[in-house]
């Protein structure tokens, strides 16, 4: 049985969860698809060490930093987060051209519990 969960990231929380998911990546591989309907399905980035991927408030903009790639993505509209049983596989990023990015982990990503405030 597959045991999928997408859900979608409220915009208040986008710093602090990919500051948190950094602090988890760092060495792990990933690659990014770009789909748009101008470009199709693009592979720009294949299964490249991972260093960070943060989220700018100011600039709104994603930032997906990886080993000789830095991949920015401006004003994102809404991002996805796909979860395995063994943690995040992918996130999904939708920007205001409607082009959807999608950052994938070639291992799923375990996160720490999130600790009370």
């Amino acid at each position: 049985m597959n045991m999928t969960i997408e859900r979608t990231l409220p915009k208040p929380s986008w710093t602090t969860f990919f500051d948190t998911m950094s602090r988890s990546l760092l060495g792990q591989s990933a690659e990014i698809e770009v789909s748009s309907l101008d470009l199709g399905d693009q592979i720009v980035a294949e299964w490249i060490p991972m260093l960070g991927i943060t989220y700018d408030s100011r600039d709104d903009v994603l930032e997906v930093a990886m080993h000789g790639l830095d991949h920015l993505i401006r004003s994102p509209r809404e991002i996805l987060v796909q979860e395995v049983p063994g943690g995040i596989a992918s996130v999904a990023v939708v920007d205001n051209e409607g082009t959807r990015q999608i950052v994938r982990l070639k291992a799923p990503l375990m996160l720490p519990a999130p600790t009370g405030q």
